[in-house]
């Protein structure tokens, strides 16, 4: 995509995303750097952005709070000062299927620094992925048949039954928008191929990502977690995991609440997942080549979640994901809307493959290596 820059990224979630005027008050809820997940300049290139549109910009520091996230009093106080309150955070995140303030425009950025800002995940126009969004909904909605594999063997199959109230999704909006509503995992059974387990950002926890030897199958069946499949080392450790995450919440162990899939072929991430497990979740899960389920409580997102790679997601016969590869156009309505966003075509023409997949260095896991981004 011609002229990708971190302002035009900044641009596009504040005018597209927001809907900000000039003279809106934009209140930035930031995380520092020293958490090693958002960095400073994201703050920099959106107050830019923000200032130069007329907006007047207040920044608040929210830090990170693992085990206790809140919207304490004096945030509170700032958010009624605020038209748009925009999360540089991950408070956000922890947040976003909670209660938030009402008659508020309440956003969070899954785009954590400036190299995400000067993207194709960033830059390509909101509205595009909205639509693109509200069209993989109804096709869910009206199909009924879903089946779902992968190339280590993932094989689950269901008819959804989506909720697509207000309810059935995040209580804030999201920029970019890069997955459609969850689809409920009560209708759903079969086996989820996994390579790891790591947590939703919902909470923390230590050992928060375990990885695998071989592929594990977690066996499924209508939405619950029946036992998992592998070789003996790999599956005690998964059953310990779920054991030890479900009695440190008093959550339902074996709940498999929803799925998604990513739609925005723009989201890239070009470092390495192992490096910081954590950030690799809550920003690489809207690639197309990765379906995420959310388990381990019976809430969305649920505290452990199953990546499957490159999944292939047929709908009554037809294949909309092939391989990872998402073929919105394949959608009866996503034609004439690529059409009248020429950057969201070029991302799908031209999609980023790279995922923060690599090898382990003197510890070959071909599995993975296999899947790595080109």
């Amino acid at each position: 995509m011609p002229d990708m820059t971190p302002e035009r990224g900044a641009g596009n979630l504040l005018k597209n995303c927001a809907n900000a005027q000039p003279g809106d008050r934009l209140l930035i809820a930031f995380e520092p750097p020293e958490y090693g997940y958002f960095d400073t300049t994201a703050v920099n290139i959106v107050t830019g952005a923000a200032r130069t549109m007329g907006l007047q910009v207040d920044v608040v520091n929210v830090g990170f709070n693992p085990e206790n996230p809140h919207l304490p009093p004096d945030l509170l106080s700032r958010f009624e000062a605020a038209d748009i309150i925009l999360f540089l955070a991950r408070l956000g995140d922890q947040l976003r299927f909670s209660e938030m303030p009402q008659g508020k425009k309440i956003i969070v950025s899954f785009a954590l620094n400036r190299e995400l800002f000067g993207s194709g995940l960033a830059n390509g126009h909101h509205e595009a992925f909205l639509h693109i969004k509200e069209a993989v909904n109804q096709r869910l909605a009206s199909t009924s048949d879903v089946h779902i594999t992968c190339p280590l063997g993932t094989d689950m199959r269901g008819r959804p039954q989506m909720n697509l109230t207000p309810s059935g999704d995040t209580s804030v909006l999201r920029f970019p928008m890069s997955v459609f509503t969850p689809v409920p995992a009560h209708s759903f059974s079969g086996r989820v191929a996994l390579t790891f387990l790591t947590g939703t950002g919902s909470k923390y926890y230590g050992d928060y990502t375990i990885e695998f030897d071989h592929p594990v199958f977690a066996v499924v069946e209508n939405g619950r977690l029946q036992h998992f499949e592998g070789a003996p080392a790999d599956v005690a450790r998964a059953e310990a995991q779920y054991d030890r995450v479900a009695t440190l919440f008093g959550i339902k162990r074996d709940f498999v609440h929803s799925w998604h899939a990513g739609i925005h072929p723009g989201c890239g991430y070009p470092w390495d997942m192992r490096d910081n497990y954590e950030r690799w979740g809550g920003t690489a899960f809207g690639n197309p080549r990765i379906l995420h389920f959310h388990t381990c409580g019976a809430y969305a997102p649920g505290e452990i979640s199953w990546n499957v790679f490159d999944p292939t997601i047929v709908m009554d016969g037809v294949a909309y994901w092939e391989d990872g590869v998402f073929h919105a156009a394949r959608l009866p309505s996503l034609p004439a809307i690529l059409d009248q966003f020429p950057c969201a075509a070029v991302l799908f023409d031209h999609p980023d493959r790279d995922i923060g997949i690599r090898p382990i260095p003197d510890r070959p896991k071909p599995e993975l290596e296999k899947m790595e981004g080109v």
